[in-house]
């Protein structure tokens, strides 16, 4: 069986992207995970399907590198935005469902005919805890978020495993962010679970850290930026008593290249 597939990412956070409006590709978790190995397939921190939708444009089925599928991904929902305008699904806005709920999203430029830079709307934050040093807070998936001193140099994977594998996060585990201020700017590196080590990027890792800032700061919403290693990303929200609204994620998708591969 022949699969058509595209590689998107965003900031460094890659994805296989698959057209399943005909409801054709098999799903499995060893067949996902085989896409995504990345010396054996395709290669990517996760698969999406973008499947037909009774009320919205589409729907969009997100399933993490180790084949299971997973909880809402900020920098897939983004760059599934701009597959979809790539095949003439919409012009510039678009909403979609994906596994928790309803988002809208919007092409705000397109740079050139492979890069588009995308804003998708995350749905209201309310999940909220402090545990010691750590915000525990669930931006569509549940993230860790860390204040640091020493990113450049701290073993991201060693002490993120730690985290998402520890008993107060069984059975389904967590993801995990560390953030530090220097230069006046914010830097985040993230351990994401169901890929089992450090990504590039991650775009609901950045949100849940940017709802952080603002917590440990008291500040009422604005504009946060973040510096991953893949790249830049923004958020934006206000803040309605404990709950976080209109929160936005915005940055740029790429698709790398398309081709055909053989299950």
């Amino acid at each position: 069986m022949k699969i058509e597939f595209s590689k998107y990412h965003g900031t460094g956070n890659d994805f296989i992207i698959i057209d399943d409006r005909n409801a054709g590709f098999p799903v499995s978790v060893d067949k996902i995970s085989h896409l995504c190995h990345r010396r054996f397939g395709v290669g990517a921190d996760g698969l999406i399907l973008l499947q037909t939708h009774q009320e919205y444009d589409f729907r969009m089925r997100y399933f993490n590198a180790d084949g299971n599928e997973s909880t809402m991904c900020g920098n897939g929902g983004r760059c599934i935005t701009a597959f979809a305008h790539s095949l003439g699904i919409f012009d510039k806005d678009t909403v979609f469902q994906a596994v928790d709920g309803k988002h809208e999203s919007m092409v705000k430029r397109v740079n050139d005919q492979d890069c588009w830079s995308i804003a998708l709307k995350m749905n209201d934050i309310h999940k909220i805890r402090l545990v010691e040093n750590a915000f525990l807070i669930d931006s569509g998936s549940p993230h860790v978020v860390m204040f640091v001193e020493d990113l450049k140099e701290m073993d991201v994977v060693g002490k993120g495993r730690s985290i998402r594998y520890s008993e107060e996060f069984a059975p389904d585990g967590t993801n995990v962010n560390f953030i530090e201020k220097w230069n006046g700017e914010y830097h985040i590196r993230t351990y994401e679970r169901g890929v089992e080590d450090e990504t590039l990027s991650c775009g609901t890792g950045t949100v849940a850290s940017a709802v952080a800032v603002s917590i440990r700061h008291n500040l009422s919403g604005g504009i946060f930026e973040f510096i991953a290693p893949g790249g830049k990303l923004g958020v934006k929200f206000s803040k309605n008593r404990n709950v976080f609204e209109d929160v936005w994620l915005e940055g740029p998708a790429q698709r790398v290249f398309t081709g055909i591969i053989e299950l």
